[in-house]
């Protein structure tokens, strides 16, 4: 009975804090139906109601708060002496995750955890693509990696690149239509390529400065992205100007296949940096993970 008390509890709190019995299904490697279930059990054993359930959303009951708040920090302290025990093996172990934007994964996360991956088997990385600026401990990240200037200042932070700058850049068979721009506001008659803000849903203003003039250029398009690889792709096949950071936009330009512009209003912004919580346990595994992807100059 205690166990299986225990079991659903775990199974209850997983679907707590994802709001959603299809995420934490998945995430929990079940089926949604068994999943429900064994809830609607706890439910019926402990006579209360724990889950609002609607179409659209789950969320907790105040009796579900009320019983995340007094055992969730409990489970929390098992899963870290579990860890701690960990420790006392040879090799690192457990699983550390991570959100970072796609071409950040791609171009500097993991080049450097492929380089660790394979010495160490018992440690797994679980990256998730998002564009939002995730609250890590509320959605249980170990690691968040995000341009410095969005880091919150009460996370510790890990340089991972250097200050990075930002390119208007375009195909060279758009050019052959339009002309170059030089000021922001020539940007208003460009067919612009721009970014969705997974955050609010709005629209990224390009963020320029030219010495001490900072200007918003709230520009327009055709085509609207929701990732910096599809901008990319838009400004390869001509589709108009885009607004990328050097990393994604360097070697296009330098084997010809894009065009730089207005490089005078173009800004540098702090690096990458890895972020996360001072309260979280540094397991081996947590710091095999940061001290590989970390910035050596």
């Amino acid at each position: 009975m205690v166990q299986n008390n225990i079991n659903e509890i775990m199974l209850f709190l997983a679907v707590a804090k994802e709001r959603s019995f299809t995420r934490a299904a998945a995430k929990l490697g079940m089926s949604q139906s068994a999943l429900s279930r064994a809830v609607s059990t706890l439910e019926a054993r402990m006579g209360v109601r724990l889950l609002a359930r609607t179409t659209r959303s789950v969320s907790p009951t105040a009796a579900g708060q009320q019983l995340m708040d007094s055992v969730a920090p409990h489970f929390d302290e098992i899963e870290s002496q579990i860890a701690a025990a960990s420790e006392l093996g040879e090799k690192p172990v457990g699983t550390i995750r991570i959100t970072a934007i796609d071409h950040v994964i791609d171009n500097v996360l993991w080049p450097r955890l492929s380089k660790v991956l394979p010495d160490n088997p018992g440690v797994r990385v679980e990256i998730n693509s998002d564009y939002r600026l995730v609250d890590i401990a509320a959605e249980q990240y170990d690691i968040g990696v995000r341009y410095g200037d969005q880091v919150e200042q009460d996370m510790i932070a890990v340089r991972l690149t250097p200050d990075m700058r930002l390119m208007i850049v375009a195909a060279p068979s758009y050019f052959l239509h339009h002309p170059i721009p030089q000021t922001p506001q020539d940007l208003l008659k460009h067919n612009c390529i721009t970014l969705r803000l997974s955050s609010n849903g709005g629209i990224y203003a390009w963020e320029l400065r030219d010495g001490e003039r900072e200007i918003q250029a709230r520009v327009d398009g055709q085509v609207i992205c929701t990732g910096a690889y599809q901008m990319l792709n838009a400004a390869l096949s001509g589709a108009g100007l885009a607004f990328l950071t050097a990393d994604l936009a360097e070697n296009p330009v330098w084997d010809g296949r894009l065009v730089s512009v207005m490089e005078d209003w173009c800004p540098s912004f702090p690096g990458l940096h890895a972020y996360y919580s001072s309260r979280r346990h540094s397991t081996r595994a947590f710091q095999l993970v940061i001290d590989a992807i970390r910035y050596v100059e």
